[in-house]
């Protein structure tokens, strides 16, 4: 039985397009102009920037006096309102544990948001557990996260696959211990040359698909 490392954002659920909704309402509500929403999504990073810093910055730029901790409970909100779990998606990871494999989700970030996202979306009933970079106190790409969802699985991470859409992080890091990956490329062109993915793919269905042809 076979290992399968899953990210979250933007592999298993659409955090991108939950991110972009919210902050196209919201500067509408500001009267901001459309061009904002590009400064917007630069800011927050596909979530690799702080939620603070997103506040912070949307509080300088349009002078609010709205305090930072409560923009950023409003994000946080808007987000995990607007994520959805694809059917598709959670019909392919049971195909995958059925054929065998050992669903887990990778992930970076707060624990309490992220177990979250997992449990009000249902994605929780599709997995064999997951593992929180701030609960196990190591981010991807470090070896350990991989290493500890392995123990956590009993498994070993030989023969595994990780599917991610980082370059660095879920890539990077697959990389780092000798794993097989799949890139979900969304759109952007590979460019790293010290390592690369084994496979891409432009949507974790079709990921999922190619690691169980691997065998």
């Amino acid at each position: 039985m076979p290992l399968l490392l899953l990210s979250l954002d933007d592999t298993l659920l659409d955090r991108a397009g939950a991110f972009r909704a919210w902050a196209s309402d919201f500067l509408g509500r500001l009267g901001a102009p459309a061009y904002d929403l590009d400064w917007l999504l630069s800011v927050d990073a596909d979530g690799m920037g702080s939620t603070w810093d997103v506040a912070e910055g949307i509080r300088e730029r349009y002078g609010l006096r709205e305090a930072a901790i409560d923009l950023v409970e409003e994000i946080r909100g808007e987000l995990m309102s607007r994520v959805r779990l694809d059917p598709l998606t959670a019909c392919a990871l049971a195909i995958a544990e059925d054929a065998g494999w050992v669903p887990v989700v990778v992930t970076n970030g707060e624990t309490r948001q992220q177990e979250e996202k997992l449990r009000k979306t249902g994605l929780d009933r599709y997995l064999a557990d997951w593992i929180i970079s701030e609960d196990v106190g190591v981010r991807k790409p470090n070896p350990r996260i991989f290493a500890i969802a392995a123990e956590r699985a009993r498994m070993r991470l030989g023969g595994a696959w990780l599917i991610g859409d980082s370059p660095e992080a879920d890539i990077g890091g697959a990389a780092g211990v000798g794993m097989r990956s799949v890139w979900l490329h969304r759109g952007r062109r590979w460019s790293e040359p010290r390592y690369a993915p084994t496979r891409t793919a432009d949507g974790v269905i079709a990921a999922i698909a190619e690691v169980m042809a691997s065998r």
